[in-house]
């Protein structure tokens, strides 16, 4: 069966989504009987669960904090599957930025406000003495975009993930941290789908669940580590010693950026929910993390 994949643009040549290219490469997805056919919904991830509930797309991947509006909104879409968990992005900084204190004043490219980037980039200032007054703020969708507003100096300070930031690095700018020192575990993205959609292809679901489990597995497994590598300077352009700087930030030590069979982190969509509740994004009571997932496809397909 041919899925439908939303993917945002700006993600298809990052390492966060070579699993696809793996699932795809390694015949894990042609294993199971499917063909992904990628389309591309511009703007961002909160864009992708209306892309699902028009029927653009039959799957899609989205940022948890979207998922969660738009389900308590009434849209259709649950999360079948975890795609990354605790994402590593640093806070990359013009080279005349030498320091936390040096950004008093200044702007910084963030996300949307309800993303957890946003989130855990406003937590990680105020762990440093920065309150929300202290900066501006201009709202960018997509690592390629903030890295823009960087190199054009508009931008003071901006969230890029890899391997823009160690692009980055590696051309002159600074990282001052990263979103780990701040905000250790949640789930930042989940693979989505209608519910209606996944009941009514129900096997579909499950073949398609095992092929990105085996796709994680094959990533984490150290003995498939020189393919990896290999993997992601070629689907992101980067230099293999850039690639094997981001695998070495992922997994030495282990950082739960990935997940290590698909799986969904309640705990970690426990605290996207609190995140929210603390920005005023949801009010209490809050829902449960459960309410926002159908496991039974992980389960069906061996994975717990």
């Amino acid at each position: 069966m041919t899925l439908r994949f939303g993917q945002v643009p700006s993600t298809v040549r990052a390492v966060t989504s070579i699993y696809l290219f793996i699932a795809e490469r390694k015949g894990f997805l042609a294993r199971e009987g499917i063909r992904l056919e990628f389309i591309p919904i511009e703007g961002g991830t909160d864009k992708m669960v209306a892309a699902l509930d028009q029927g653009k797309v039959d799957v899609a991947h989205t940022a948890t904090p979207y998922l969660i509006q738009a389900a308590l909104a009434g849209s259709d879409t649950v999360a079948i599957a975890g795609e990354v968990a605790n994402p590593v992005y640093s806070l990359i900084v013009r080279p005349d930025i030498t320091s936390y204190a040096d950004l008093k004043g200044k702007q910084i490219g963030l996300s949307l406000p309800i993303d957890t980037i946003s989130i855990s980039m406003r937590k990680l200032l105020a762990q440093k003495g920065l309150g929300g007054a202290d900066y501006t703020v201009k709202e960018l969708v997509g690592t390629p975009v903030r890295f823009e507003c960087l190199k054009s100096g508009e931008c003071a300070g901006v969230p890029l993930g890899q391997p823009n930031d160690l692009e980055a690095i590696a051309q002159g700018y600074h990282r001052l941290g990263d979103s780990t020192q701040a905000v250790t575990a949640f789930q930042f993205q989940v693979i989505a789908v209608r519910r209606a959609f996944a009941q009514a292809n129900r096997d579909t679901m499950v073949h398609f669940v095992r092929a990105l489990a085996d796709a994680f597995r094959f990533i984490r497994d150290p003995t498939n580590r020189d393919e990896v590598i290999k993997t992601i300077t070629e689907r992101t352009g980067s230099s293999a010693e850039i690639a094997r700087a981001t695998v070495a930030l992922y997994f030495e030590p282990e950082k739960g950026v990935l997940p290590r069979q698909a799986e969904i982190d309640l705990k970690g969509l426990d605290q996207v929910i609190a995140f929210m509740g603390e920005g005023g994004a949801l009010k209490a009571p809050l829902p449960a993390a459960a309410r926002f997932v159908d496991a039974q496809y992980l389960r069906a397909a061996g994975v717990e």
